[in-house]
């Protein structure tokens, strides 16, 4: 399952991680991060999830809905994740948001079939009403750094720091991860410092010209913290 430090690479719809592009990038992570003591677990797109799971890291799936087997045309239900290998979902994330409510019950059917929830939030507030849901983690992310290069970590460390006091208050066994911008060891270990858990990255490592160095960079941050 996943454990801390941990870095969570999103593959969002990037055609640099689709299809067998996606399994490669799962193996190059997956050799980087042997050894290291760091979790690395990815977010593939949904058709890939099976065949990513297969390379043997822990694989969440972008988004799920709140449901039970049924007729349900065009969602995601919570047992075809587990069935295709993920050991849980991102929830939440600011391109695909939810309401309060609906994070709620995710989290609750995610709990249900046995697999981990990772309810992304754009401010330290609501990381702290989405902490009383009892999630696995929470991941503050302020959307408008979201692909910029530009670090939570570093230009507004203030909302991780507040993120994890907010959250710990409410349910001190909550993870909190950051993401927004991480693109360097440097913006992790500097999370990790902040009191984060962990990392969600996406482009600094999907679209990175070399996949290898940009994981063993954002992996050692991780691993030196």
């Amino acid at each position: 399952m996943l454990r801390t430090p941990l870095v969570i690479v999103n593959f969002k719809a990037y055609a640099e991680a689709t299809g067998r592009r996606a399994v490669e990038l799962a193996k190059i992570l997956s050799s980087a991060s042997r050894g290291t003591g760091v979790c690395v677990a990815v977010a593939p797109q949904a058709p890939d999830l099976r065949e990513v799971a297969g390379v043997g890291l822990p694989v969440l799936a972008q988004h799920v809905d709140p449901l039970r087997p049924g007729a349900h045309t065009g969602w995601i239900l919570p047992e075809a994740l587990k069935e295709a290998g993920a050991v849980g979902s991102l929830v939440n994330h600011s391109e695909h948001p939810l309401k309060p409510e609906e994070i709620e019950r995710c989290v609750g059917r995610l709990r249900e079939v046995g697999l981990a929830s990772v309810v992304c939030a754009a401010e330290p507030e609501l990381c702290r009403r989405v902490a009383s849901f009892r999630p696995d983690f929470v991941a503050v992310e302020p959307p408008e750094l979201i692909g910029t290069g530009r670090a939570v970590s570093k230009v507004r460390p203030e909302v991780v720091s507040e993120a994890v006091r907010l959250v710990k208050e409410v349910d001190p066994s909550v993870r909190v991860l950051c993401g927004a911008g991480i693109s360097t060891g440097e913006d992790v270990r500097k999370a990790l410092e902040l009191g984060a858990e962990g990392v969600l990255l996406a482009s600094s490592v999907v679209k990175a010209k070399d996949w290898r160095a940009a994981a063993e960079d954002v992996i050692g941050g991780a691993r030196r913290a």
